[in-house]
């Protein structure tokens, strides 16, 4: 089984690189990314500087491997990938990369959202926000 995870942000090199990777593969016609980033919210007048990822890595590798196997059961996707984050992440940098591609954008645009929803609601990866005075809370999916 694939592990999904890389340590620290999601470098725009590695991003690009997945993309290159494609453009050999002729049979594709679309691809969707969603590219998740660390976001500098006020939380009780304290800003997020950062994010610290962590996850239970064999239980959310084995999610991530069913959510992907459930997209390509359900819509007619060519590839998909997914990677996110473990360790510090400061705002502005990506945390999530999750990547599709197909042979017509419809199933792209589908596939992604229904990745990115579940992602969120059922892979077990748990984020802490650190504020500038290195407090931190842990953080509520929206």
């Amino acid at each position: 089984m694939k592990n999904s995870f890389r340590q620290g942000p999601i470098a725009s090199e590695f991003i690009g690189e997945a993309i290159k990777k494609h453009q050999s593969k002729t049979t594709i016609g679309a691809h969707d990314i969603f590219l998740g980033q660390v976001r500098a919210d006020i939380i009780d007048e304290k800003e997020v500087t950062a994010i610290e990822y962590s996850a239970y890595e064999e239980m959310a590798n084995t999610k991530f491997h069913e959510i992907r196997e459930a997209a390509f059961e359900k819509y007619d996707l060519t590839c998909s990938h997914i990677y996110h984050s473990l360790g510090k992440v400061k705002t502005g940098e990506i945390c999530l990369f999750v990547f599709v591609s197909s042979a017509h954008r419809r199933a792209s645009f589908e596939a992604l959202e229904y990745m990115v929803e579940r992602i969120k609601k059922e892979v077990p990866v748990f984020g802490k926000e650190v504020f500038e005075d290195e407090t931190h809370v842990w953080k509520v999916n929206k």
